[in-house]
């Protein structure tokens, strides 16, 4: 019979009769580190949905448009802007600079009279033979590949407009498609260019010479290999690592979206902030069918309202004979997208969140939400945006180091960690109000692996700590969540009987100083930091299997980046990506068995319920983290080694209860320096070595930064 994550724990423990030597002291001698497996102990399966992707929103990532403000949400003018951030995410930093005008100053105005979307659209005068009209560049091109798009026009009838795509200053370095005569009424007219020359500074004109004055409505400029407007490349990529879940549109740009802004026509729907709002529900729908995930759908319940969200589950899962549902067929599917999983809200606890509102209220508000949304289909899960005090202190924490700058949000003076039960302590109170209503509790889960949390000077700190220590504070943070699960519980005790399982539906590290100025400035993502996320990765995602038994989904932030070469196209994964690739390839329905050792994790500096839990996570196998599993038909029996150190280290394994048989493979990401990196157009440094195996071995070397996956068939 499964065992839950308690059971597991206890029956590793008992599980040390199968060493050789009994537990020794609380570290284990250079080279002795030993481990016994016990196979008949075994846990729940693995949620697939652990192996997720977020996105917020998805048109800077995935989708591949490559025209820069397509729909003129701002108006054309001459002024040139900065530069993109090179740090930009995937797909972003390779569109155009915005549309500028080709002519005098005067030819191009906004008008926002007849705008074909939006506010306003570009209506450019002509005189006589001088080319008028915009232009956008920046535009990186492949030689020989197909790029289409599309753009709406209207104007007079001596207007004589044509659209070129240019790659070079040569007579032959460019490409024409003219464009018969203009009306009145807006229309579409498709174009094709393949051109001769790879380029990095391209630009798109649309020009036109004559009388009169003609409307641009919208542009758009595509790779022609582009799968139902998604990058190609970035599906393959995503199905290779295994995605099972995308949350959207997810994080703070929910709270003011309106999911219907994201229905019908794609030319037609308005831009919204600094996104042309090409991704609604169809396309997001599409997203997931394509790569064999699973959405899940976030609920706007900052400004949004209770009959929205019961009008969107009706969309999406309501029949044709339903409002909604007939809605929803005339946009382009009659089946229903049956979608399963729906979170509501997003940090409704943050200042910065809009439509954010006293814990009392916002407990009143997400009820109604629930009830209308199951009221249109009982079936649905859904999942609390909550907090627990792990989330709320670690965010104290950055408001009192000033990591995200705001005069809106209030100074912290509680002393930290915030006290549980206390009015900081969102997830105590919305359980406790809410948990009838709770199929899933959200957590989003962030850590500083070059800083920790010091109680006494409440504030954080730089730490020089080995590399074990940075890459497990991300594990840490998962393990402080469960260890404020159990006090929530001693609350309610009715939690019990609830069976609410969890989703860390936001994870990742900010590799930041606390300089704060630098590369890792403002908590980002991007700064290079060799293998410590990779590891981290690996570490965190461990700890998400040990806790199959409540863990439902995770998402991790900027999960969905890639390689993409100087064109823009996807050419590969970043190393946490084939970190990603290795543990779901194997572990997808894995069941988990009893791990124990002779050598447990210490305690890590930092403070409780702000950077770690009360306990270590990790297995008693320090430094090396191991995990071990059946495959989810029970066939293969699966090791996972992650050394996440910068020396090699080495363990003698004891495994019972299971009979192995044959040869077995080993799976190894064992770069040659710790900062290594995957480059596009070069051989990647971070990959999956595959090598056979004669059995189990006596001794098992685990390389430096390293992760090794061991798999045996089951006799």
């Amino acid at each position: 019979m499964p065992m839950n994550r308690r059971e597991l724990l206890t029956a590793s423990v008992a599980g040390a009769a199968i060493l050789r030597h009994g537990r020794e002291a609380l570290a284990a001698p250079p080279g002795n580190i030993q481990v016994a497996i016990d196979a008949a102990k075994s846990g729940k399966p693995i949620n697939p949905m652990v192996f997720g992707g977020y996105m917020e929103p998805a048109t800077t990532s995935v989708w591949a448009e490559m025209l820069s403000d397509r729909k003129f949400a701002r108006p054309v003018v001459s002024a040139q802007p900065a530069a993109a951030p090179s740090n930009g995410p995937a797909g972003f930093r390779f569109r155009g600079e915005p549309f500028r005008p080709v002519g005098p100053e005067g030819t191009v105005v906004m008008d926002t009279v007849r705008p074909f979307v939006g506010k306003h659209s570009p209506l450019v005068k002509l005189a006589g033979s001088d080319p008028r009209g915009i232009q956008q560049s920046r535009l990186r091109l492949v030689k020989g590949k197909a790029y289409e798009g599309r753009v709406y026009l209207a104007g007079d009838p001596g207007a004589k407009v044509v659209v070129r795509l240019v790659w070079g200053s040569g007579g032959s370095d460019s490409q024409t498609v003219l464009i018969s005569a203009l009306t009145s009424v807006y229309q579409k007219f498709p174009f094709r260019f393949t051109p001769t020359a790879d380029s990095t500074d391209a630009r798109l004109e649309i020009v036109g010479t004559g009388s009169g004055a003609f409307h641009v409505g919208t542009a758009s400029l595509m790779s022609a290999d582009n799968v139902q407007g998604f990058h190609a490349g970035m599906i393959r990529l995503f199905k290779e690592e295994g995605f099972k879940m995308f949350k959207w549109p997810g994080g703070n740009f929910v709270s003011a979206y309106d999911w219907r802004d994201g229905l019908g026509d794609r030319d037609k729907r308005p831009p919204r902030g600094n996104e042309s709002n090409d991704v609604g529900l169809h396309d997001f729908i599409a997203l997931n069918r394509l790569v064999g995930a699973e959405p899940d759908l976030t609920i706007n319940s900052g400004y949004g309202s209770a009959r929205e969200a019961a009008e969107e589950v009706e969309y999406c899962n309501g029949s044709v004979n339903t409002r909604m549902g007939r809605m929803r067929a005339e946009n382009g599917s009659a089946e229903p997208f049956n979608v399963r999983c729906w979170t509501i809200g997003n940090e409704m606890y943050g200042p910065w969140q809009a439509g954010r509102m006293s814990l009392n209220q916002y407990w009143v508000k997400y009820n109604n939400i629930v009830d209308a949304m199951k009221a249109v289909d009982s079936t649905i899960k859904v999942v609390l945006g909550g907090a627990s005090i792990c989330e709320k202190s670690i965010g104290g924490a950055e408001k009192k180091g000033n990591f995200f700058p705001s005069i809106w949000e209030p100074p912290i003076t509680a002393k930290l960690p915030y006290e549980f039960h206390s009015l900081d302590d969102w997830d105590s109170w919305l359980l406790a109000n809410c948990a009838d209503n709770v199929d899933f509790l959200s957590e989003h889960t962030y850590a500083y692996p070059e800083l920790i949390f010091d109680a006494g000077k409440q504030s954080f700190v730089e730490v020089k700590d080995p590399l074990q220590f940075k890459a497990r504070r991300i594990a840490n943070r998962i393990g402080g969540f469960f260890d404020a699960w159990e006090k929530y519980v001693e609350k309610v005790p009715a939690l019990k009987d609830k069976d609410i399982k969890f989703i860390f539906d936001e994870w990742g590290n900010r590799n930041r100083s606390m300089a704060g100025n630098g590369p890792g400035g403002g908590g980002g993502f991007g700064r290079p930091t060799g293998m410590l996320t990779p590891l981290s990765h690996a570490l965190l995602l461990h700890e998400l299997f040990r806790h199959s038994d409540k863990v439902a989904a995770s998402c991790a932030t900027g999960g969905l980046r890639v390689l993409t070469d100087n064109s823009g196209d996807e050419v590969g994964m970043t190393p946490e990506g084939v970190v990603f690739k290795l543990l779901q390839n194997h572990f997808l329905n894995a069941v988990p068995v009893a791990v124990d050792g002779n050598s447990p994790q210490p305690m890590m500096p930092g403070t409780a319920y702000v950077d770690r839990g009360i306990k270590p996570t990790g297995s008693p196998t320090y430094p090396l983290d191991v995990f071990a599993a059946f495959s989810g038909d029970r066939k293969k029996f699966l090791i996972s080694v992650v050394n996440p150190t910068e020396e090699a280290n080495s363990l003698t394994p004891k495994i019972g209860g299971v009979s192995l048989r044959g040869q077995g493979k080993l799976y190894q990401i064992a770069p040659p320096s710790f900062d290594s990196n995957n480059e596009a157009g070069k051989e990647p440094a971070v990959k999956i070595v595959e090598s056979l195996q004669n059995g189990v071995p006596a001794i098992v070397q685990a390389p430096p930064f390293s992760v090794s996956l061991y798999e045996f068939e089951v006799a």
